[in-house]
């Protein structure tokens, strides 16, 4: 009997291992033996200058013809843009299955030539190609031959901005009082920065509070604390929330337990924020700062009242150039990254790239500055 036994747990572990066998891929890896890469029609025109107005409108339409792998296979093409014809950095416009046709509108030609690095305003070259591939891994790649066309782009503001609004801070309850702007962080268009004076001369729960709102004017879209109002106590971190992004009901409020300078960051990607102490001890404000440089004539700059560390000068026409904050000392406050980051005394001209009507906002404290786009 136990010899049985044996043998029986042998042939079992034999007829699975027979199985497992019979269940493995056979089948031989194929090789792509010829490769004929698509070819790119040429265009009926050579320049096209896109309309800022009718954004949806279609603008260009590219058609090709298949690529051949010598067999039937599904073949991915990658549309890609580039504004040099060696496509040393090219922006893929979409990527499709076993089609042969791609139609873009009049936006996203647009955020293409930006993000080839093309200027608004200006024409210029832009060289269109089309990448074949197969599968998911996108093997067995065949460029098209490559056509140039010269556009004309309009700007594209992608920047979001935010405005502070409570009784802790400048304009009170009111979402349309000068609001103080936050201060977008000039490498990561989701992280922002205030750093200033925050008001709570009593302690009460009630006071020292603020929030964020997208659009002067408006109650909604607005940020603040993962709690409701009345379960938000003083914290230095948490989670943050929106009224409607994250929920429908209005957020908690964001606050300072004690009258201080506070360095205030949130992160509307990570959907965090922190609120730590300022030591403002000794720092002074210029006795007067201007806006100077080729976008302008000479600009005088007005701290507020409430926090004299903040400056600002509202719906100033900027052209397109450079610009610096000028104390009375002659200090020359700048920096090399156009509509927000942090200027330094000889950090260079702010770029001005596209001409509009702006409000200005600079900080003494940390030498932060945003420059808002009224009408783009």
């Amino acid at each position: 009997m136990k010899n049985i036994k044996i043998f029986s747990a042998v042939s079992i572990i034999g007829i699975i291992l027979l199985f497992f066998q019979s269940c493995e891929d056979t089948s031989e890896t194929f090789a792509v033996s010829q490769r004929t890469a698509p070819v790119l029609a040429e265009l009926n025109f050579t320049k096209l200058e896109l309309d800022a107005v009718n954004t949806s409108n279609p603008a260009l339409t590219l058609n090709w013809e298949e690529a051949d792998y010598g067999f039937q296979v599904v073949v991915n093409y990658a549309i890609q843009f580039s504004k040099d014809d060696t496509f040393a950095e090219p922006v893929t416009a979409s990527t499709l299955s076993s089609k042969t046709s791609l139609t873009l509108s009049t936006s996203e030609l647009n955020s293409i030539a930006g993000n080839t690095g093309l200027n608004p305003f200006n024409w210029a070259d832009i060289y269109v190609r089309i990448v074949s591939s197969l599968g998911t891994d996108k093997n067995e790649k065949a460029n098209s031959n490559t056509v140039m066309l010269s556009i004309y782009p309009y700007f594209n503001y992608v920047f979001e901005d935010y405005y502070l609004v409570g009784n802790g801070v400048a304009p009170g309850w009111n979402n349309d009082n000068n609001n103080p702007p936050l201060f977008r962080d000039e490498k990561d268009s989701n992280v922002f920065y205030y750093t200033g004076l925050i008001k709570n001369d009593n302690g009460d729960l009630g006071e020292g509070r603020f929030k964020i709102l997208e659009n002067k004017g408006q109650w909604q879209p607005q940020w603040g604390v993962i709690e409701d109002e009345g379960n938000d106590g003083f914290k230095t971190a948490g989670k943050i929330a929106g009224n409607p992004t994250t929920q429908a009901g209005d957020p908690g409020r964001f606050g300072a337990a004690s009258t201080g300078f506070y360095s205030f960051k949130i992160d509307f990607k990570a959907k965090t924020y922190t609120m730590e102490p300022f030591d403002a001890t000794g720092k002074t404000s210029p006795a007067s700062l201007s806006l100077q440089g080729t976008s302008t004539a000479n600009v005088a700059m007005t701290p507020l009242a409430f926090d004299g560390h903040i400056w600002y000068a509202n719906n100033i026409k900027l052209i397109p150039g450079k610009v610096e904050f000028v104390t009375d000392a002659n200090a020359k406050w700048g920096s090399t990254t156009s509509f927000s980051g942090v200027a330094t005394d000889g950090g260079g001209s702010i770029p001005v790239i596209v001409e509009d009507n702006y409000d200005i906002w600079f900080n003494d404290l940390t030498g932060r500055y945003i420059l808002i786009p009224l009408n783009l």
